[in-house]
Order: C-alpha cells, then sequence, then structure tokens
C-alpha cells in the first residue's frame, strides 16, 4: 500500500504549534507516521522498540522525570533521544525546555515545538489529525451526498442520474461533498472519510446543461468539504426478471480499503423518484444504527403469528 507524508508546517500551522528552534528546511520535513510517541522509556534508556519516524511528546511525566536527573544525566537522556531522526519534538503544558534539550536539538537538527494544551487531549488530537492526513486512500468514480446527516456514496455506471439525484437532494436541502471523483480516506479502524478532488470540488456534470457551480446557486449551505461514508448505493437501470431485494432483512456490504459499509442495490427507471428512495434509505440506515431493523420487526411478528396458528391447530 502506497505510503503518504504530511509537511511539518501543516502540523505547526492546524495546532498553532510554538516554535522553539527549527533547523534549515525543518518546514518541509516529511511526516509519514500515524503514531504519536510519549518517550519516557527511551529516555530512560530503552531503545529496543523505538520508531525514530514518530513525533515525541513531552509532558509532565517526562518532565518531572528528566527535573530529577543531574544535568550530566539529562544531558546524555537528550543526546541519545535526539540523536534519532525523529521529525519533532512537541512540550506540552507549555512546559519550559530543558537547556540540555535545546543544546541537543542544535547539535543533531531537530525541530522543538511547545503547545499550551494538556499532554492527553493533544496527543489525541495529534493522532487523529494525522490518521486523516497519512491514512489509505483510493478515488472512486461516484457522487457523495450528506442526506439527514448520513453520507450516501452513490455508485453506478455514467449516465444513470446520479448527478442529476445529487442536484434533486441538494434542491430537497441535503449537501453535496463531490460528483464525478471521490476521494476516500480510512481515517480509523471503522470509518471512511471522503471529500472531492480540489480542481473540481463543489461542480456538477449535467448532461445538456453542462458544468455548474453548486455553491454559487444554491448557497454555501448546499455544500460541505467532507463526510464520513456510512452508505453505499448502487444505481443500475431496471432489469426485468432480477430478483431485487424487496425486504432487506440481510445487512449486504461493500468492502472499501478494508472496512466493510452497508450498501444497496436500487433499480432505476422512469418514475422512480431516486431522491425520495434515497432519502428514506438514509433515515432507515439511521434507523438500523439506533437497533431498529423494520424488516427483521415484521419477520418476527410473521414467525409469531405463525407459531401462535400451529399451536391453536395442535390444540384442537
Amino acid at each position: 500500500m502506497e505510503k503518504y507524508s504530511v509537511k511539518a508546517h501543516q502540523i505547526i500551522s492546524e495546532f498553532g504549534l510554538e516554535v522553539l528552534y527549527g533547523p534549515e528546511g525543518y518546514l518541509e520535513k516529511d511526516i509519514s507516521s500515524t503514531e504519536v510517541n510519549r518517550p519516557a522509556l527511551p529516555l530512560a534508556g530503552f531503545y529496543e522498540c523505538f520508531d525514530s519516524d514518530v513525533i515525541q511528546v513531552l509532558g509532565n511525566v517526562e518532565y518531572t522525570y528528566l527535573g530529577g536527573l543531574s544535568p550530566e544525566r539529562r544531558q546524555e537522556s537528550f543526546e541519545r533521544l535526539l540523536s534519532e531522526p525523529i521529525p519533532i519534538l512537541i512540550y506540552a503544558r507549555g512546559l519550559q525546555p530543558y537547556p540540555e534539550c535545546m543544546e541537543a536539538a542544535r547539535k543533531y537538527g531537530v525541530t522543538v515545538c511547545r503547545t499550551q494544551e494538556e499532554t492527553p487531549a493533544f496527543v489525541a488530537a495529534l493522532a487523529a489529525s494525522l490518521n486523516v492526513h497519512l491514512g489509505p486512500r483510493i478515488t472512486i468514480h461516484g457522487v457523495l451526498v450528506e442526506v439527514y446527516g448520513e453520507g450516501i456514496l452513490l455508485l453506478g455506471d455514467s449516465g444513470v442520474g446520479k448527478s442529476e439525484t445529487a442536484i434533486e437532494l441538494v434542491k430537497r436541502g441535503h449537501r453535496l461533498i463531490a460528483d464525478d471523483a471521490v476521494d476516500i480516506k480510512r481515517v480509523s479502524v471503522k470509518t471512511l472519510v471522503g471529500s472531492a478532488p480540489e480542481m473540481i470540488r463543489y461542480f456538477v456534470e449535467l448532461r445538456g446543461i453542462g458544468i455548474i457551480d453548486v455553491r454559487r446557486i444554491f448557497g454555501m449551505g448546499s455544500v460541505k468539504p467532507t463526510e464520513k461514508i456510512d452508505l453505499i448505493i448502487h444505481l443500475e437501470q431496471w432489469q426485468e426478471g432480477k430478483p431485487y431485494d424487496r425486504m432487506g432483512i440481510d445487512d449486504k456490504m461493500t468492502d472499501i480499503l478494508g472496512i466493510r459499509v452497508p450498501s444497496l442495490v436500487v433499480p432505476v427507471r422512469p418514475g422512480r423518484n431516486l431522491a425520495v428512495i434515497i432519502e428514506v434509505a438514509a433515515m432507515n440506515n439511521r434507523n438500523k444504527k439506533m437497533g431498529h431493523n423494520a424488516a427483521r420487526e415484521l419477520a418476527d411478528k410473521q414467525y409469531a403469528s405463525l407459531l401462535a396458528q400451529q399451536n391453536n391447530t395442535n390444540k384442537n
């Protein structure tokens, strides 16, 4: 799988980090690991499992440990840590960096920054951001819309009506994220997030009309830069005789980047209001996530009714 990177200046700007020392070219340094480490064990001398590609964060625990060391021992700890090619060393809680740290940082060319944020909250936010920046990704031909808070990915052959359906949904108060091409990132072990390529963001192609700018025609409230993917709907031309699902008891899934997403197949033919169907699909998907499955509830009622009839027959 292709490995991605993010520039140091993007992380520094995103989190408003104070740069205490930056070697030449530090803003363009590539960060390629989604992990964030608090180097308590390395500072104590244990480097067996140390990953030098990871951003290191010093909090109260590490700072207090270092404060209990002699200046000579503290210098040894920083010399060993910063001799590794770590991308950035960050002091949390506004802590004042030790002189031995700054000396070693200048010697080995390691960027040192500071944040005023609490350590656990900052580490969690930084790890989440790195997952977004560096997560595996693919680009899929389709349309992504937000309907009642659900991210709906519309797939199907060219000309099946994906863009027209998206415009109808926008007119009904929902929001467009991407048309034609959807960039999808895996930002956690269970979450996919979609967005539009920068070049075509908020543009839609309508056959017979051409390219339109949804943001300018329908307003800022009609678009959104990113959205998680909660449901995939495959649109296809109606095929007579094909056994389309009429109950929806069994949950069908589509695998994208190793994450299984609920999916439906919706046949298209004249007279079917796809926008309304997709609205109902979005609300039904939310219902299922809340533990309510109408198809299963109906099946359970039918089974209970048949069981009761059978019991009555046996009694007679």
